[in-house]
This record gives C-alpha cells, structure tokens and sequence, in this order.
C-alpha cells in the first residue's frame, strides 16, 4: 500500500522563509496603500467641510465665521442643546464623521501638552481645557464636557486680509479678496486655529507633538492636506507652507522657497528629502 510522506523539518522552514520574505516585500507596499487610501478620505473631509463654509457664506452675505468663532464651528453639533455657549447658527452643522483625519483619530491620554483658554464673543466667555494634537494624534477639548476631538484647523491669518487688526470682531466678505486659490482656510493641524508667522523657522526635529508648529507635520508622507479660500482641496508639500499666502503681509518669496534662495542644505535633516517649492 501506498504510505503518503509529510513535510520534512527542512522543507517545512523553507515554506516558512518564503512566506516571511513575501511579507517583507509586500508588506510596506500595503502600508502604501492604506495610507494612501486615508489620504483620500482626509480629502473628502475637507471637502464636506468646504460645502458646508460655502453654504455658510451663501446665507451669511458672503461672510466666514470671524476667527473667535472657529472653534465653535468645528464642533458643530456637538455642542448639546442646553449648552449656553452654542451660537443658534450652528445648530444644523453635522460634523461628527469628518472633524478627524483618518490618520489622526485617536488622543493621547498621556499628553503633556494640556493648556487652558477662554473663547470671548461680546457677553460670553467661554472657559476651556484642551490637549494639543500632534501628525498622528488628534487634539481635543477635555471641559467642559462631552469632550470633542479634532485634526483640522483654521488659518487665523484669513482675516488680516480684511483687517489690520488680528483682533477685530466683525465678519469679512471673501468675494473681495483676490488669489484665493493660494491662501488656505482649513488645513491637517494641531490645534483648531493657528496661522505662519514671518519669524518662523523650520522646526529642527520632525514635529509630533509641539504648541509651536501646528501645521508642519507630516501626515501624509511628505504632505499634509488643506481646504483653500477658492473651496478646492489638494494636498501641500511640507517645504510648500512657506510658499502660501497666510495672511496679507506674507512674503511666498521668503528665504525658505526656492525663489528666496533657499539651499537643500538649509532645511533640517528630516526634511531635506522632501519636495522642494
């Protein structure tokens, strides 16, 4: 009678080797993909929440909600219906599905990062505790409660476009400001509003987790995606930020861009293999 052979322990290991390297191979390649794949959905976010800015502005004269309200506008209606704080024109905003990139989702329960502010609209005064984010760590209002977290944020610089004053408490009219499609509105962030500042410098270590850069972070290998003032979507190279229109007195010629002389020697180490602007 026919006796059928097993694996012997050499060929058995062998199956196994092989199995191993094509999952070193192909492995990094799935990873690519997966994240590739949360790169698309990031955009669709942004674009959800540029429909929403533009029926916004439709039914408010062509104005953005002014830059003290930002927050409030991310949350949305998340806000409950007894909470003193939520302005009646947000009621209807939906934001639960698309405040967090895909890449950025979860908070870090053991941040060091935990501050304290206030949102200050006329009569009311807003008190909060918040955790900053970081590439891959969402930031989030901790109180008052029910907690919300976020991945995007505002660019505070949009109303220097309008006004002098980075302060000032009205709202702005976007139809008259010219080279939209270059001055970014709602961008992959730490925080839920920030803007560039002319003093700043590339941060010497690949940022994570740090009050000071909020938007320079790499989430989506070398990019981080943004809504500009146009309403189009795109995703923008780390070293591109300098080249953007943050707020009226920025320099997209500055000494970080190629026009500006910038050298690939000049930029920190981690972000000398990225894209050059």
């Amino acid at each position: 009678m026919f006796k059928p052979r097993g694996f012997t322990l050499l060929e058995l290991l062998m199956v196994i080797s092989m199995i191993a390297l094509l999952l070193v191979i192909f492995l990094p390649g799935l990873q690519r993909v997966r994240s590739q794949g949360k790169a698309v959905v990031c955009q669709a976010n942004l674009k959800q929440w540029g429909t929403m800015l533009t029926i916004y502005t439709v039914d408010n004269e062509g104005f953005l909600p002014p830059s003290y309200s930002s927050l409030w506008f991310l949350q949305g209606s998340y806000f409950s219906d007894d909470d003193p704080n939520k302005p009646p024109v947000y009621n209807d905003l939906k934001t639960k599905g698309i405040a967090c990139c895909p890449m950025a989702v979860r908070v870090n329960k053991t941040s060091t990062n935990i501050g304290v502010g206030n949102i200050s609209d006329k009569d009311i005064v807003w008190d909060f505790t918040f955790s900053a984010g970081s590439a891959f760590e969402a930031w989030e209002i901790i109180s008052p409660l029910p907690a919300f977290r976020g991945s995007y944020g505002f660019n505070e610089g949009v109303d220097d476009f309008i006004s002098k004053d980075p302060f000032h408490d009205v709202n702005f009219d976007i139809s008259t400001i010219a080279g939209k499609s270059n001055i970014p509105l709602l961008l992959d962030n730490t925080m839920w509003s920030s803007t560039f500042y002319d003093f700043m410098q590339p941060p010497s270590i690949d940022n994570r987790s740090v009050f000071g850069w909020p938007f320079c972070i790499n989430r989506h290998n070398g990019y981080i995606n943004g809504l500009f003032l146009d309403w189009s979507v795109r995703k923008i190279g780390i070293k591109e930020l300098w080249t953007l229109k943050w707020h009226r007195e920025w320099n997209t010629a500055n000494e970080w861009t190629r026009a500006g002389g910038v050298r690939p020697e000049d930029w920190p180490e981690w972000m000398r293999n990225f894209k050059d602007y």
